[in-house]
């Protein structure tokens, strides 16, 4: 008793009624949080029953949810011309108490995006994501916007960025998203882009590498290297080079490399045991496009590994993710043999 009397929980005649200084608030996704005045402190569970809520149903008629410049929600009321912090459907709220699962048993070959980011707010988050105008890398820069991030979809066809940054302001009008140029079979693209960004003078907590070609005929960028090799690792490779420094000033901040199981079936040394350069940027004589795509893969875990081991101290990590076998996008583009078996293999893989 002498403990909840310092907490001041003893005042409280209900098991629901929150004590002095305590707040009930809701997320985007009508999850049910605490706030604490006194302390200035927030939690999930109620800090008398311990209970985790969540609201049930959608808005009343006339009633619109917004965010103002802190990131915290609000609700307008249209009917009676006013506005208030506390949600309307906190009336309605069901208690969401299951019991706490395994990160294998919460999160499957089914689980999407937006659920893995239930509940998140990201408000005041900026993110950046290469390849982001379609497959692994749209769906990555919906979710992210539709939790409060400020995302910038990093394309090499301003046509089809800007398509998907419609796309997702279609989900919610005031989703904070851009598209910007970025071709990284060309160094100067690349450096261009973290120009342009670096003059918004905003900081990057995120930055998703992601972009990637597979199955791609032999062929020379502007840069006298070969596609696969440049688009998939050597451009990121210096993309994350030229925002390394604003990376650090936003620490806590990440860097998420998705690379591929494929990384296994190659080698980049040559006999002796030493890096074989020639193996990175082949001739056309010794190309192999899955050969390609497989040392370019092996060189984005490679390059986060050693980054993460850099930075890290620094207060920024890196990650290479592989994002599943044959996940079912538009990377199999380039050769109909590829997008054949993608398409009868598709049953039996993860979808968008």
């Amino acid at each position: 008793m002498a403990a909840l009397k310092y907490a001041g929980l003893e005042d409280t005649d209900s098991e629901e009624e929150l004590p002095p200084g305590w707040e009930e608030r809701t997320t985007k996704d009508g999850w049910v949080y605490y706030a604490n005045h006194l302390e200035e402190k927030t939690q999930w569970e109620h800090p008398k029953s311990g209970k985790r809520k969540r609201v049930a149903g959608g808005l009343p008629y006339g009633w619109e949810q917004e965010t103002d410049e802190n990131g915290q929600v609000y609700f307008v009321d249209h009917i009676n011309k006013r506005t208030t912090y506390l949600d309307p459907r906190l009336a309605f709220t069901v208690e969401d108490n299951p019991v706490k699962p395994t990160t294998r048993q919460k999160y499957d070959g089914n689980s999407t995006a937006m659920e893995i980011l239930q509940g998140r707010d990201l408000s005041g988050k900026v993110v950046i994501i290469t390849g982001a105008n379609s497959g692994i890398g749209f769906e990555t820069a919906k979710s992210l916007a539709l939790h409060g991030a400020y995302v910038i979809l990093a394309c090499r066809n301003m046509s089809r960025g800007n398509d998907a940054v419609q796309r997702i302001l279609v989900e919610w009008h005031k989703a904070k998203v851009e598209a910007m140029t970025l071709d990284l079979a060309s160094l100067q693209s690349v450096q261009h882009f973290a120009e342009a960004f670096k003059s918004k003078n905003v900081p990057l907590h995120i930055l998703i590498c992601n972009a990637a070609v597979f199955g791609a005929p032999w062929c020379l960028t502007e840069d006298d290297l070969e596609s696969t090799f440049q688009v998939n690792h050597l451009g990121h490779f210096y993309l994350v080079q030229l925002l390394e420094d604003v990376l650090r000033r936003s620490s806590p901040a990440r860097v998420v490399i998705v690379s591929s199981e494929s990384h296994r079936f190659t080698e980049i040394k040559d006999s002796s045991g030493k890096l074989d350069f020639s193996l990175l940027s082949p001739s056309k004589k010794e190309y192999w496009a899955m050969l390609a795509y497989n040392r370019s893969k092996l060189c984005n875990i490679l390059f986060s590994n050693e980054l993460n081991r850099r930075l890290s101290p620094h207060g920024v990590t890196s990650n290479a993710v592989h994002p599943g076998n044959m996940i079912y996008s538009s990377i199999h583009r380039n050769w109909w043999v590829y997008t054949l078996l993608f398409t009868l293999a598709r049953p039996f893989t993860k979808s968008m």
